[in-house]
């Protein structure tokens, strides 16, 4: 799962272009906060930004190449966040 400003919208989605990760869910309007003092995304007065989230599945052997492209992205431009989270799945129906 990859949680991300909306600002970073286009470049998640050439990012999984490139990496030939086709398969995915996309999720707008996306609300939280991050846990190391990001600045919360509410789609409020207060806080205008909002986030978007990615669900994919990928094999084993893409996940390295994925969860670096996301510490690249996060690293250009750390105040606009990028977070990916990676847990096993054990079927799919």
């Amino acid at each position: 799962m990859i949680v991300f400003n909306q600002a970073n919208t286009g470049r998640v989605e050439y990012m999984l272009d490139i990496l030939n990760i086709r398969g995915f869910t996309f999720f707008e309007q996306v609300q939280g906060r991050g846990t190391n003092g990001g600045e919360p995304r509410r789609g409020t007065h207060a806080w205008p930004e909002m986030n978007s989230c990615v669900i994919t599945i990928v094999e084993d052997d893409q996940l390295p190449a994925l969860l670096e492209s996301i510490k690249k992205l996060d690293m250009r431009n750390e105040e606009v966040g990028v977070r990916a989270f990676v847990w096993d799945i054990v079927a799919i129906v």
